[in-house]
């Protein structure tokens, strides 16, 4: 499946080409009179004494050869609602089965700013993607947009979506590879071929991460043949040394759960354990390609969660970068580990502004939230607030859930500094979050995304038709585009 979005002038022929035209919310046809022919338009008039209300789009089967698509734009339409409305154009362009090139006339949008074309398009791409690495009959289908006017987006626009929908794109086949291809030793090889855009990567091994002292994170990969990694991501966009932004991802590239291993129904999910470290992977190359003006670093822990013969056992206490020490009650329990020493490492070695951690956490948070929300729990409410902000205007939403110490006696171990999991049960993501809040040792504004219920859709969403879905990605580049550039 491919679709390629022209932007150029070209002659207009009423006769023969496909049309994808704009209207105002109450189906207006007078403002594309003179883009159609006075048959087409009286033809058109007529149908629509019949339309549902409820639809924004309408599809028009002109002849054999000549489609039209009417689109509604209401007045004060948001973003992230043009978005949706480009990509129910594009389940209508693609369950067509004939010519699939379409004029799309930008000047039949009516007093409104032209950046809604851009969200429109941006919608219809998002909503293109399509994982067939592995079929051997791929979608040959292409789509064409010719897309002339004077409310084009402009290339800096147009270099800014596409940056975007290359960042989420990419994170959607990071989260779709299988577990045997996407190991830790292939994405640490995938991560290193970004230095092509511009970012800084530094692969830290087993042998170096023994060295500093991360044990919480070699302890969930000691069980896999397979090595663990920690990997960092560096996008310089300012010539000063002002502090980054950082994100922080969960790499678990399968989990079987180790030693306390998961019930095998519904296993083969966790090849998207660690789609918070693909969202951040993602987002770095998305901001490499915009040349986005900030300092930012991604940190991400890449392991495989199997129950070999070295596996961690239930009930071994662990050392971790931080000093701290953590009793292990279940081996399921692993992400937290993970990022643990991840998010102590990135506030020493980066002395960020703030820490944002993305992590398939918690089934907790899909029994709270469902798949509309990812949980948001941070220490700065600034910072949350900058968040819920964002997410509402990409439709990308997060929902704060509580942090407090009173919390704490849940995750105190009688053997160690903390244990990884609750065992009196109950307030599964808030202990998660608040045993994660313990390794931000000096204060930094953080925030803690579970995005277990967000990451992967099995019935697909309005962006995106199933499967993994690229959360995060869009939201964290309007929390930069919003407050930081």
């Amino acid at each position: 499946m491919n679709i390629r979005i022209n932007f150029k002038n070209r002659a207009f022929n009423k006769t023969s080409e496909n049309l994808i035209l704009f209207v105002n919310e109450n189906f207006d046809i007078s403002t594309i009179k003179k883009y159609i022919s006075s048959k087409e338009y009286s033809y058109i008039l007529d149908l629509l004494k019949t339309k549902d209300d409820k639809k924004k789009l309408i599809f028009f089967d002109i002849n054999s050869k000549k489609k039209i698509i009417l689109t509604s734009f209401k007045k004060n339409l948001s973003n992230f609602e043009a978005e949706n409305l480009g990509a129910e154009c594009f389940d209508l362009l693609y369950k067509s089965p004939k010519k699939n090139e379409y004029n799309v006339y930008s000047e039949t949008i009516t007093n409104q700013s032209k950046n809604l074309l851009g969200h429109f398009l941006h919608g219809i791409k998002l909503k293109s993607y399509r994982f067939e690495k592995y079929k051997t009959k791929k979608d040959k289908k292409i789509i064409t947009l010719n897309v002339t006017g004077k409310n084009i987006p402009s290339s800096k626009e147009q270099q800014k979506f596409n940056a975007i929908e290359e960042g989420t794109f990419y994170t959607r086949d990071l989260v779709s590879e299988p577990g045997n291809i996407l190991h830790p030793d292939e994405y640490a090889k995938r991560i290193n071929s970004l230095k092509k855009f511009g970012l800084k990567i530094n692969i830290y091994d087993e042998k170096k991460l023994k060295k500093l002292g991360m044990n919480t994170l070699l302890g969930v990969g000691q069980g896999s043949i397979r090595g663990s990694y920690l990997v960092t991501i560096e996008w310089n966009g300012l010539k000063n040394k002002s502090k980054p932004l950082a994100f922080v991802g969960k790499g678990v590239c399968f989990d079987t759960g180790g030693i306390s291993l998961k019930p095998a129904k519904f296993m083969e999910d966790m090849t998207y354990d660690m789609a918070g470290s693909a969202v951040v992977v993602g987002l770095m190359k998305s901001l490499a390609l915009r040349k986005a003006k900030i300092n930012a670093v991604g940190v991400v822990g890449l392991v495989e969660n199997m129950p070999g013969g070295n596996a961690q056992r239930p009930g071994d206490i662990v050392k971790s970068y931080s000093g701290k020490t953590v009793e292990i009650l279940n081996t399921d329990a692993e992400g937290r580990l993970v990022l643990a020493d991840a998010l102590t490492y990135t506030e020493e070695k980066f002395k960020p502004k703030f820490i944002i951690d993305l992590a398939t956490l918690t089934g907790a948070i899909i029994v709270s939230l469902g798949s509309e929300y990812a949980g948001l729990f941070s220490n700065d409410d600034k910072l949350s607030k900058q968040l819920i902000e964002a997410g509402e205007s990409v439709e990308e939403k997060v929902w704060r859930m509580p942090l407090n110490k009173n919390y704490d006696k849940l995750i105190d171990s009688k053997n160690a500094d903390m244990q990884n999991i609750n065992y009196v049960g109950g307030a599964g993501s808030t202990t998660a979050a608040q045993f994660l809040q313990r390794f931000i040792l000096n204060k930094t504004p953080w925030a803690h995304l579970d995005i277990a219920g967000m990451a992967f859709s099995k019935y697909g969403g309005a962006l995106n038709s199933g499967g993994a879905t690229g959360y995060g990605v869009r939201l964290l580049n309007k929390l930069i585009d919003n407050n930081y550039e």
